[in-house]
């Protein structure tokens, strides 16, 4: 049985942190009077060493933090579990804490090479777990480097949209999310395009990872949103790194979401979460904590 102390211990440094960046106080859009539109949500992957030690303890921590919506990832379809506990058991979890998750990351990747019986086999059960926890969209969140050429673009293409039928058919959101492969140039054709342009706006929506496609793409955020607004349903934000553009905590890094988040369209979203992969300043909770802050303080305003 694991000692208890590492975890008091790193509790005790958490909620010391939370205090001294001003997360006990109600920074928000709500200083101006009005309250925020969205929830503040929290890609889970960020925090995966913590969420892998102590779920329960480290989702409490966040919420101390002002998060509030959770996109999850690592769903076991065999055992049809997350972050260890059953998918009823870990929904009571988080409707314990009045929390909510609104959308998944499902290893959709894992399946690409695979017979269609067994992925679709796969997405019922990643759409029997989603219902479960009540979320609104399942999402394909990476394609396998040995996937990344234009012809398996195309093939993705087709997988999207036969996905996308069975996801919407059971009454939920389907979403493909990006890195920075898609806007690799081959030859005069980039992946994203195939996607965009190939799959079903009604069956596929895309979850825009706003730093990827400043880090990688020719277009910038706010023009790749306005070619067709409605179909960006979700947005991952976070920040680069000013010498490396690695990730960084929002505030540290080249970003400049004041202006971005001031001039794209939000006629489509309906949520959006905060991630960090790493390169954590001290720690994958300490960094949630510090991007919180400063969200809350200069950009919540905008959503």
């Amino acid at each position: 049985m694991k000692s208890t102390e590492p975890n008091s211990r790193r509790e005790f440094l958490i909620k010391s942190a939370i205090l001294m960046s001003g997360l006990a106080l109600p920074l928000s859009s709500c200083e101006s009077g009005s309250a925020p539109k969205y929830k503040m949500g929290l890609q889970l992957f960020t925090i995966r060493d913590a969420m892998a030690d102590d779920p329960v303890g480290s989702l409490k921590q966040a919420k101390l933090m002002g998060y509030e919506d959770f996109e999850t990832y690592g769903y076991e379809p065999a055992k049809g579990k997350y972050y260890g506990f059953g998918s009823k058991a870990f929904r009571s979890i988080l409707d314990d804490m009045n929390l909510s998750t609104s959308s998944g990351h499902y290893d959709f990747s894992n399946y690409f090479a695979r017979p269609e019986d067994e992925m679709m086999r796969y997405v019922d059960s990643c759409i029997t777990g989603a219902k479960a926890l009540g979320q609104d969209y399942i999402t394909w969140p990476w394609l396998h480097p040995d996937f990344r050429t234009i012809e398996h673009f195309k093939i993705l293409a087709d997988k999207l949209n036969r996905i996308g039928e069975r996801v919407n058919e059971a009454g939920l959101g389907f979403a493909y999310h990006n890195h920075d492969f898609e806007f690799i140039d081959h030859g005069g054709e980039e992946g994203y395009d195939i996607i965009f342009n190939r799959t079903e706006p009604n069956l596929v929506k895309l979850q825009l990872d706003l730093y990827w496609a400043v880090h990688s793409s020719k277009l910038s955020p706010v023009e790749l949103v306005n070619k067709q607004p409605d179909r960006f349903v979700m947005w991952h934000i976070k920040d680069m790194d000013k010498i490396t553009r690695d990730y960084s905590e929002l505030g540290n890094g080249s970003i400049d979401y004041d202006k971005m988040l001031s001039q794209i369209d939000q006629s489509g979203l309906q949520y959006y979460f905060l991630e960090q992969g790493g390169n954590f300043a001290e720690n994958s909770m300490k960094s949630i904590a510090d991007s919180a802050a400063y969200f809350k303080q200069h950009l919540q305003k905008y959503l």
